[in-house]
């Protein structure tokens, strides 16, 4: 900051400032001037040298007395100043055209090592996908897996694999099939009732569930390098087989008791969603985002229908009681009944009073009636052969994430995004029951067993519950990331779960 003397008008050495008259002074000037005529040379107010007040200020460089007196001398010193400017700047060029050297060298380096580093680090992914996947694969040799015989499934030849790319027209629901459908529904009550309120022999108590631990945890069955199992489902037949659907596009069939793979299935274009494994025959069926639903052999591991329901991604999928037909839900706001024989679609129906997506089917176990959930929190139950929405159970909040049948065909248990679980009679078409988990709890998969008689839950972890009293029996904290499924294995002697950690989990009673 530039001063002036009040003064002298030149810049002071020695700034002070009077507080009588806020102008700056050269120190030795206004002392002359105070002691003289002890006032303030501006004003003329009373001042004292005392009350003069020191301006820090940075120092004054006087310029430089002139050494030439002649222009000769000047000339010469400026052309000496040139020369020096001159050979600073040479210097400096040579300066910057090493340092450009030298950074391009850095970054050439530097861009090779993040060569290396990528080269690597996929090496690394591919051993440690490879180390992970060793012992399951080490079961599996070309047509070395001698399953039992069970009814081979036959296609048409029309509906082959890639036989169409875009959604099945509608073939209509027969005479033929609505008449099996009543006759297997017929059958499955007076079962139900022969049965009556007989516990089976061999099921699990209580008690025994409560002691139940973790027996094994597979986590080579998927891609480490798409984590994530998203589905699980157990054969009803032979229990030990297992099917998982994951992120990698894959859907594997694994056995739990000679813990090798069975059947490693390929061919979604994006993750599997939904999984179900045939209760009598080797088949597993598959859905995906990629809006189509897989048919399988378990034998051959290849795909053996691709049935196109949808236009949209596929969001659960249900097999019908007969073992013949598929139920399917999508994003596109329709569910689906198709025949799995021959890969046709009997009929697409979309609510006209909702304008929501769909995100599950589960069939009653008699398999006359099913229940869909949308994105709007609504339960819908509908009569598949008049292809009418009966019923509508509204309470959720959100998105509904599963809905499953009781065994008896009373319960529906449902579950949304509001960290609770609702128990509906389906006799009244009421919520009897609610129970509320954790705060912020997630529910991703519910499952009864085949009595009846209890009830998983697997989402922030697994839980299990009995029914009719619906007390809490259990809670597995064992994964470390989602559970996405949940299933019971004969008469509940252990529990399969299946998790975003890349994990199944066995639980069940520890040997002793």
């Amino acid at each position: 900051m530039a001063l002036c003397c009040a003064i002298s008008n030149e810049v002071p050495e020695h700034p002070v400032l009077s507080p009588i008259s806020g102008h700056i002074f050269e120190r030795r000037l206004i002392e002359k001037y105070v002691k003289e005529n002890g006032t303030d040379p501006m004003t003329g107010d009373k001042l004292a040298v005392e009350m003069l007040i020191d301006v820090k200020a940075s120092p004054l460089v006087k310029p430089r007395p002139p050494s030439s007196t002649s222009i000769p001398a000047i000339l010469k010193a400026l052309q000496d100043e040139w020369d020096a400017v001159m050979l600073h700047s040479f210097t400096l060029r040579q300066q910057l055209q090493t340092a450009r050297q030298e950074l391009s060298h850095a970054l050439y380096q530097h861009d090779a090592a993040c060569r290396v580093i990528a080269r690597l680090t996929k090496e690394v992914t591919a051993a440690r996908e490879a180390l992970a996947t060793l012992k399951p694969q080490a079961g599996i040799t070309a047509g070395s897996y001698a399953a039992p015989t069970a009814p081979q499934l036959s296609y048409a030849a029309e509906a082959g694999p890639e036989s169409a790319e875009h959604p099945m027209e509608e073939a209509g629901m027969s005479d033929e099939v609505l008449d099996k459908l009543q006759d297997k529904a017929t059958l499955l009550t007076v079962e139900r009732k022969k049965r009556g309120k007989t516990v089976p022999e061999g099921l699990a108590t209580s008690s025994d569930i409560r002691n139940y631990r973790q027996l094994a945890s597979h986590t080579g069955l998927h891609s480490a390098s798409v984590p994530g199992i998203l589905s699980l489902d157990i054969c009803l037949k032979d229990t030990s087989k297992i099917v998982t659907g994951g992120n990698d596009k894959n859907a594997v069939v694994f056995n739990k008791d000679t813990q090798q793979v069975m059947a490693i299935l390929k061919g979604h274009q994006k993750k599997v969603t939904s999984v179900i494994y045939h209760p009598e025959e080797e088949l597993v069926f598959t859905a995906s985002p990629d809006s189509t639903i897989r048919v399988w052999g378990v034998q051959t591991a290849q795909c053996a229908q691709i049935i196109r329901a949808h236009e949209s991604p596929v969001t659960g999928i249900s097999l019908h009681a007969t073992g013949d037909y598929l139920l399917s839900s999508s994003v596109d706001m329709h569910w689906a009944f198709s025949d799995l024989r021959t890969g046709q679609v009997l009929c697409k129906v979309s609510d006209p009073a909702s304008q929501n997506a769909l995100t599950c089917a589960q069939f009653h176990p008699d398999g006359l009636i099913f229940g869909t959930g949308t994105e709007d929190s609504m339960i819908k139950v509908w009569d598949l052969k008049e292809r009418i929405n009966v019923a509508n159970f509204p309470g959720h909040q959100g998105p509904i994430t599963s809905i499953a049948f009781s065994e008896n065909g009373y319960f529906l248990a449902t579950s949304a995004e509001d960290s609770v679980v609702k128990l509906w009679d389906l006799r009244k078409l009421k919520n009897f029951k609610t129970i509320q988990l954790d705060d912020k709890y997630e529910v991703r998969s519910l499952s009864f067993d085949q009595s009846g008689t209890y009830l998983a839950v697997a989402g922030t972890d697994v839980r299990v519950y009995i029914c009719k009293q619906w007390h809490e029996l259990g809670v597995f904290n064992d994964h470390t990331a989602m559970a996405t499924g949940v299933k019971f294995g004969h008469n509940s002697q252990f529990i399969a779960s299946a998790s975003m950690d890349r994990s199944v989990k066995f639980f069940g009673t520890p040997a002793m």
